[in-house]
C-alpha cells in the first residue's frame, strides 16, 4: 500500500511518547494537528516515532555484500516491521542508491568494517595493519554518513581467545583521524580488553560491550558515550562457544563467562546512566524485519517497557540527529499500532500502517 504525499491523511489515537490523543494529519510529507477538512480517516491506533535499528547490516549477509536486488529486500522487510530509519553498522555493499529512494528508510551509512588482517569474518571488512588504520578510518569517514566502525576485538589463534584487534596508539589515531574528518566512531567489542583503549581514545559508541566494567560505564556516562547492546546477538554466545570449543577451549569459556553475564552488565549501564540503544544485528548471522524482537528482548533483561521502546524509537532518533517525537512540522515517519505497545511491546510485530516520508507504506 502507498499513498502519494499529495493525499491529506488523519491518524486518530494517543500519540507517544507523551500519550496524549490527537488527531495528526499528514500533509506534504509532515505533521500538523491544524484541522484538515475532508481528510481521510487512514487508521486509528496508537502512534509510534518510527522506528530506529541502530545497529543493522544492510547489503551483508554471511558470504559478504549482496546484489542491489538483495539490499532492497532487506530494507523493505525492515521497513514493514517499522524500522524507517537504520543505522548501518558495516557493510561491504554500496548502498548509497538506498538515499535516492523515497519508499526506503532513511539510512545513516558507516562504510564497511575495519578490522585486523585475517582477524575477522571473510569478505567482511577491509583488512588492515595498525599502521594503515588511521588513513582507512579517515577514508572511510569521508565516504559514509557521518559514522564509521572499528572492530575492537576478536578471537586471536594465537592466543586462543578474544583479544583487541589494534594497539592503543593505532586506535587513537584512528578515531582522531575520523573526528578530524566529521565521522563519528563505533567498535564491535565482545571482551573487556579492547574497551579501555577505545573510551580513552574518545570512541562515540560500543556495540554489543559484554566486557564493560564499572570503570568503563564511569567513562561512558561521563563522555556520553552511548551502547547498542544488541541483545538477540549477544544470546548467541554458547553456539559461538560451542563452535570454537575443540580448538580454542579458552575462548569457548570466554564466551560463556560473558553470556552469563550479559544481563547484570546491560543492567548495571542503564543504572548507571548510560545511553541504550536497540539494534537487531540484521544482516550476517541476523535478520531483517526483527527489531521488534530485540526490542522485547531488552525489556525481558529487565528494561522498562517505556525505556526498551524508547529505545528504539524517539530517544534513538534524538541520538541519530533526526526529529525525536511527532511535533508539528516534523517529518511523518510513523508506525500505528491497534493497541498500546507500552503495555504490551508484542503488538511491535503487528503495525496496523507504516508512514514513511508522508507515505503510507503499509
Amino acid at each position: 500500500m502507498a499513498t502519494g504525499r499529495d493525499t491529506v491523511l488523519r491518524f486518530q489515537g494517543p500519540v507517544l511518547p507523551d500519550g496524549e490523543v490527537r488527531d495528526l494529519y499528514v500533509v506534504g510529507g509532515r505533521v500538523t494537528y491544524e484541522v484538515q477538512p475532508g481528510a481521510e480517516t487512514a487508521a486509528r491506533g496508537w502512534i509510534v516515532p518510527g522506528l530506529v535499528d541502530a545497529h543493522n547490516h544492510l547489503g551483508l549477509e554471511d558470504g559478504g555484500a549482496v546484489d542491489d536486488a538483495e539490499v532492497e529486500r532487506q530494507a523493505v522487510a525492515d521497513r514493514e516491521m517499522g524500522a524507517l530509519l537504520l543505522r548501518d553498522c558495516g557493510s561491504p555493499a554500496d548502498t548509497r542508491w538506498v538515499h535516492e529512494r523515497d519508499d526506503l528508510p532513511r539510512l545513516i551509512r558507516c562504510g564497511r568494517h575495519l578490522a585486523r588482517t585475517q582477524r575477522y569474518i571473510r569478505n567482511y571488512a577491509h583488512e588492515v595493519e595498525p599502521d594503515e588504520l588511521a588513513v582507512h578510518a579517515a577514508r572511510e569517514a569521508r565516504g559514509a554518513d557521518g559514522w564509521i566502525k572499528l572492530v575492537g576485538d576478536w578471537i586471536s589463534r594465537e592466543e586462543g581467545d578474544l583479544a583487541p584487534s589494534f594497539p592503543a596508539e593505532a586506535v587513537a589515531a584512528a578515531i582522531a583521524a575520523a573526528h578530524d574528518a566529521g565521522a563519528k566512531v563505533t567498535a564491535h567489542c565482545f571482551g573487556p580488553d579492547s574497551l579501555g583503549p577505545l573510551l580513552e581514545a574518545g570512541i562515540d559508541c560500543i556495540e554489543h560491550g559484554t566486557g564493560l566494567s564499572e570503570d568503563h560505564l564511569g567513562l561512558m556516562v561521563a563522555r556520553g558515550v552511548a551502547l547498542v547492546p544488541t541483545v538477540l546477538q549477544t544470546d548467541k554466545f554458547p553456539q559461538f562457544a560451542e563452535a570454537g570449543r575443540a580448538r580454542f577451549p579458552a575462548y569457548a569459556a570466554r564466551m560463556e563467562d560473558l553470556h552469563t553475564g550479559r544481563r547484570d552488565v546491560l543492567m548495571a549501564a542503564y543504572d548507571a546512566g548510560v545511553p541504550l540503544f536497540a539494534g537487531s544485528d540484521g544482516g550476517g548471522t541476523g535478520r531483517h524485519g526483527y527489531l521488534h524482537e530485540e526490542v522485547l528482548a531488552m525489556a525481558a533483561m529487565g528494561l522498562p517497557a517505556e525505556y526498551a521502546l524508547g529505545a528504539a524509537s524517539w530517544r534513538a532518533r534524538a541520538w541519530l540527529g533526526f526529529t525525536p517525537d511527532l511535533a508539528e512540522g516534523a517529518e511523518a515517519d510513523f508506525v500505528v499500532y491497534d493497541s498500546d505497545p507500552l503495555a504490551d511491546l508484542s503488538v511491535l510485530a503487528r503495525p496496523t500502517a507504516v508512514v514513511l516520508r508522508g507515505r503510507r507504506v503499509r
